[in-house]
């Protein structure tokens, strides 16, 4: 059988190495220079390839759809992914959170080996050539593709043309433009797993500050849209890190016009009752200091300004003088550090997008076309999204394997 890959990234690669494993004559095309593009940059550039949790973790960790991803994941999971690596040369390691990353610490390694077996198996493989059109026959059939090189035929295709994350790794929407001229319905495309930008001014001297074992609670006008635990990071623009990724799943892009509030427990592990029990041994011990000087002991140093102006408690003001409204104050504000969320910073920051190919289009015990005989899609494309931690690479391997597999 005659099978052309259009996309060559982590799905594609995928699709194409176990379409060629039977026996399919295969031909990969990538618009880029190189595979992988996108699979490079992924994990900060070390690239967090699966997540070695148990199936019921994995499917609640899709955010969209999970339930379409039975099959593909079923007959392809984690562990599967992980011993595939390992049969075509990539030493492997799990860190915290079942994260599982080459040992290297180099997504180059990743890429490297599924090159290899690519070419190993005599997948053609295209750079630099960019399909125009889909090619469907009188009778709704998929029979190649209109490329750069010229038309090819095929018996079956493979869209793996992914989202509109990282355009610089050549991400342009290919997806919905191909979507349009098939009249195969979508989602909007929007980013996701992105850092968020907020209206207060006082992030930007807090930049570069990293916040570890806080929780955050993400509202809508009260509403509760999520509450987590982990990791953070301010930015010039607002905030960013594991735990604020992870919180921008939950909000839809009409959702910024409104009231949107991240609020901050700086210290999750305390009541307030403690807290202030805290603090009040803390000003005991420095009766004598300034207000501005005796909180080393309970913050950054880069935080410590910002909370004393949030307070509003005079910054050069002893201790020993210090109200109990005012002590109050500032556990309530240790407590509810409050930030107003306006934005997100987009495609161009988001590790993933949301939307894509509708999964009623797709059938989801082969990936196939359901408008479209020999017309399959993988990945990034289809709109199904999860958080961070190895999960989104995981559903591009078990669509990959899985749209790869049938005819």
């Amino acid at each position: 059988m005659n099978t052309i890959v259009v996309g060559g990234g982590a799905a594609g690669m995928m699709a194409a190495i176990i379409a060629a494993r039977n026996n399919n004559k295969v031909t990969l095309l990538e618009k880029n220079e190189k595979l992988g593009k996108k699979v490079y940059i992924t994990g900060k550039g070390r690239c967090n390839l699966t997540n070695a949790c148990d199936d019921e973790t994995f499917f609640e960790s899709v955010i969209t759809n999970p339930k379409f991803l039975y099959s593909a994941y079923y007959g392809f999971n984690s562990y599967a992914s992980m011993e595939f690596f390992k049969s075509i040369g990539l030493n492997i390691k799990t860190e915290r959170g079942n994260r599982v990353f080459p040992l290297s610490d180099h997504s180059s390694d990743v890429i490297s080996v599924l090159n290899k077996e690519l070419i190993r198996l005599g997948v053609k493989i295209c750079l630099n050539t960019k399909v125009k059109k889909i090619l469907i026959n009188d009778n709704n059939e998929c029979v190649g593709v209109l490329s750069t090189i010229g038309t090819l035929n095929a018996d079956k295709v493979i869209l793996a043309t992914g989202g509109k994350s990282y355009p610089l790794c050549g991400a342009d929407g290919d997806t919905w433009k191909f979507a349009d001229e098939l009249n195969i319905n979508t989602n909007e495309a929007e980013p996701s797993l992105v850092p968020l930008v907020t209206k207060e001014d006082f992030v930007k001297e807090l930049q570069g500050l990293s916040l570890k074992n806080v929780s955050v609670n993400l509202t809508d006008w009260g509403k509760k849209l999520y509450s987590g635990f982990g990791e953070m990071l301010f930015t010039h623009f607002g905030v960013s890190g594991p735990l604020i990724l992870t919180a921008s799943t939950h909000v839809r892009e009409k959702d910024y016009s409104k009231n949107l509030k991240l609020v901050i427990d700086l210290k999750p592990a305390m009541s307030e009752k403690e807290l202030d029990e805290r603090i009040l041994r803390d000003f005991k011990e420095n009766s004598n200091k300034q207000f501005i000087n005796s909180l080393s002991g309970l913050l950054p140093s880069k935080l410590i300004p910002v909370i004393v102006k949030l307070s509003k408690i005079d910054a050069r003001k002893q201790v020993n003088i210090i109200t109990k409204e005012e002590r109050l104050r500032l556990v309530s504000l240790l407590k509810g550090l409050e930030l107003t969320v306006t934005g997100n910073r987009g495609f161009n920051e988001a590790i993933i997008t949301r939307g894509g190919i509708c999964v009623k289009e797709i059938n989801p015990s082969t990936m196939e076309s359901k408008k479209y005989k020999g017309l399959f899609f993988a990945g990034e494309m289809i709109d199904v999204d999860a958080l961070t931690g190895g999960f989104n690479l995981q559903i591009a391997w078990s669509t990959g394997f899985l749209s790869g597999q049938n005819e």
